[in-house]
């Protein structure tokens, strides 16, 4: 019998609670790959994500803690530079895979390499990140990419970015698509008690898990929903983590005279996001750029009617399971946003066709073409 193929996971980028889509990834990913028949983990962390004791990397054997703090960005990228070859090296792998864009680059030693590419923000939508964290991303994903034998992408969007902006021949660009994993329905909080924690009253709830980063498109969100009759304007909810866009959003707001007509409530608890997207009448996704663009897979998995841009990847993952509209023209986002709030006919066929949809999308296929991308790298 041959020898498991032995993969050392870079997780150093991993600061639990922190790091959005990239950890649903690793924190799905991970077991799936570990309980793949001839094949042998070992999970690099960094000491923030190892202190999670509840962590899936924390639950097999073979996990190597580097030194390293990842919210400190300096530390992340030492680590993946300097930590992550010499413990694969030390652990015997035959390869190193990257889940998070970044990795060891060419001249640093160690196994051959696969790096997991989300997005191409970059170079697509640079105003996505703020500050260094942009101008590192422009050095740091390119010289991951060229380092790696191969390499996988989130969409065939994402595919074909990487291979006009880094230059990488197609056929060493495997697509996996992400998936979604639902949390018990019962842990939602109640309509009644999350209407009045928010402030919701008694309004029908536009639902859009969108940042309020500026690529994500809030503002012309805000548009649409402000040459909406307010007699037919819903309640727009943006919940999440505040940065440093949102006083911008929230002035946009004001200007548009929707303050009264658009929440912000911040980051919420599972039990609370569960809520909302139960009460919500459906959910946009005014993004001009994504690699993917889990919350358009989440609400389909929910049942929950949506719409979002035709940019990127967006149509890939909708499919025929939700409306899409132009997100740079405010009243091709409003007449959809109409059509959903003022069509029950049409969100059920939305909801039909979104469950349906969602159905096709697994972490266990994404864990089996992850694994046969590991054989083409040591092929």
């Amino acid at each position: 019998m041959s020898r498991p193929v032995h993969v050392a996971l870079n997780l150093v980028f991993l600061v639990p609670g922190e790091t959005g889509g990239m950890e649903v990834y690793a924190r799905e990913l991970l077991p799936r790959l570990a309980a793949t028949p001839g094949l042998r983990v070992t999970s690099i962390v960094n000491e923030v994500a190892a202190a999670d004791r509840d962590a899936p990397w924390n639950a097999i054997d073979g996990t190597v803690v580097a030194p390293v703090d990842a919210r400190d960005r300096r530390q992340w990228v030492w680590g993946e530079q300097r930590h992550v070859p010499r413990i694969a090296s030390e652990a015997g792998a035959d390869l190193v895979h990257s889940l998070a864009s970044t990795g060891p680059g060419r001249l640093v030693g160690g196994p051959p390499r696969v790096t997991t590419v989300h997005d191409l923000h970059y170079a697509v939508a640079p105003e996505a990140h703020f500050g260094l964290r942009g101008l590192g991303m422009r050095v740091l994903v390119p010289a991951a990419v060229r380092a790696s034998v191969r390499v996988i992408a989130d969409s065939q969007s994402t595919k074909d970015d990487v291979a006009a902006h880094i230059g990488t021949p197609a056929d060493r660009i495997d697509v996996v698509h992400l998936a979604t994993t639902l949390p018990d329905p019962s842990i939602a909080t109640a309509e009644v008690a999350l209407r009045r924690s928010l402030g919701l009253g008694e309004r029908p709830v536009l639902l859009s898990m969108a940042a309020k980063r500026p690529h994500k498109n809030v503002e012309g969100l805000i548009d649409a929903l402000a040459g909406i009759p307010s007699e037919r304007r819903p309640l727009l909810v943006v919940p999440g983590y505040a940065t440093e866009h949102e006083p911008a959003l929230r002035l946009h707001a004001a200007a548009r005279n929707v303050t009264d007509d658009v929440r912000f409530p911040g980051w919420l608890s599972g039990a609370d996001v569960e809520g909302l997207w139960g009460l919500a009448v459906a959910h946009v996704f005014p993004s001009f750029y994504e690699g993917f663009g889990l919350p358009v897979l989440e609400a389909m998995a929910r049942g929950v009617p949506g719409a979002c841009s035709d940019r990127a990847s967006l149509p890939e993952v909708a499919g025929e399971a939700a409306l899409l509209f132009d997100p740079s023209d405010a009243a091709s986002i409003r007449e959809a946003i109409l059509r959903l709030t003022g069509d029950e006919e049409l969100r059920g066929q939305l909801r039909a066709r979104g469950l349906e949809r969602a159905a096709t999308f697994s972490w266990e296929r994404a864990a089996a073409e992850t694994t046969r991308t590991y054989e083409l790298a040591l092929g």
